[in-house]
C-alpha cells in the first residue's frame, strides 16, 4: 500500500504570497551580504600580504577566528550586542554578519587567484616603474579574478542557503515566514515543500547567473 501524503492545494496556494515576502528579504540579505563579502575580502587578502608582520598576522588571526567559529554564534553575539541600537535592525545585522563571515572565505579565494598570477607579472610591472596600487589594479586583479568566478559563485549559493540561520535573530526571511504561516494554517507538508522548491529555484538561478558571468569574462578576456 502506497503511503498517502496529505496535500491541500488551498493551503499551498495561500502560502505563495507569504513565501514571496520571504523571498524579497532573503534576496536582500544574500545580495547585500555578498556585496560586502566581495568588497571586504579583497582588502583582507591584500593586508594579509602586507610586509608589516604585525598587520599581516593580526588580519590572519581575525580571518581564522571568523572562519573557525559558527555563523550562528556570531549572529547571536552581534544581535544581542547591538539589538538595543535604533539603527541596528535585524536585516542590517543579518546582511553585515553574512558579509563579514563570508568575506573571510572569499579572501582565501582571492588569495588563490592572486597567487596564480605569474611572478613575472610583478617583475614586469616593477620594470615599467608602476606604482604598487597601479600594479594591483591594472595587472594583477584583471588576471586573478576571472579564474575564481566559479569559486566565488559557490559562496553566493552557500550564502543563500545560510540565510535561514537569520531566523534565529527574528528576521522575517523565507524560513520564518514559512514557519509562521505553517503554524497558522495548521499544515506543514505543503509549506515546507514549497519552501524547498523556492530555495532550489533561487539556487539554480544563482548558478545560471554565475555561469553567464564566467562566459562574459572569458569572451572579454579572449
Amino acid at each position: 500500500m502506497l503511503l498517502e501524503v496529505p496535500w491541500d492545494w488551498m493551503v499551498a496556494r495561500d502560502a505563495l504570497p507569504v513565501l514571496g515576502r520571504g523571498v524579497v528579504t532573503t534576496l536582500l540579505a544574500t545580495c547585500g551580504g555578498m556585496m560586502i563579502a566581495l568588497m571586504l575580502g579583497l582588502p583582507l587578502v591584500i593586508l594579509r600580504r602586507s610586509r608589516l608582520r604585525v598587520l599581516s598576522r593580526t588580519i590572519s588571526l581575525i580571518v581564522e577566528f571568523v572562519r573557525g567559529t559558527p555563523l550562528l554564534i556570531q549572529l547571536f553575539f552581534v544581535y544581542f550586542l547591538l539589538s538595543g541600537q535604533p539603527w541596528a535592525s535585524t536585516l542590517t545585522i543579518g546582511i553585515v554578519m553574512l558579509g563579514v563571515h563570508y568575506a573571510c572565505y572569499v579572501s582565501e579565494v582571492y588569495r588563490s587567484g592572486i597567487e596564480g598570477v605569474s611572478c613575472g607579472q610583478w617583475d614586469a610591472a616593477k620594470a615599467l616603474n608602476m606604482s604598487r596600487a597601479r600594479t594591483w589594479i591594472s595587472v594583477i586583479l584583471p588576471q586573478a579574478i576571472p579564474p575564481i568566478v566559479p569559486a566565488l559563485g559557490n559562496y553566493l549559493v552557500a550564502m543563500l542557503k545560510d540565510t535561514p540561520l537569520l531566523f534565529a535573530i527574528t528576521l522575517r526571511e523565507l524560513l520564518m515566514e514559512s514557519n509562521n504561516y505553517a503554524s497558522r494554517a495548521g499544515s506543514t507538508i505543503e509549506v515546507y515543500t514549497l519552501l524547498g522548491l523556492v530555495f532550489l529555484v533561487l539556487s539554480l538561478a544563482a548558478t545560471a547567473l554565475i555561469r553567464w558571468t564566467e562566459k562574459r569574462l572569458l569572451v572579454r578576456g579572449a
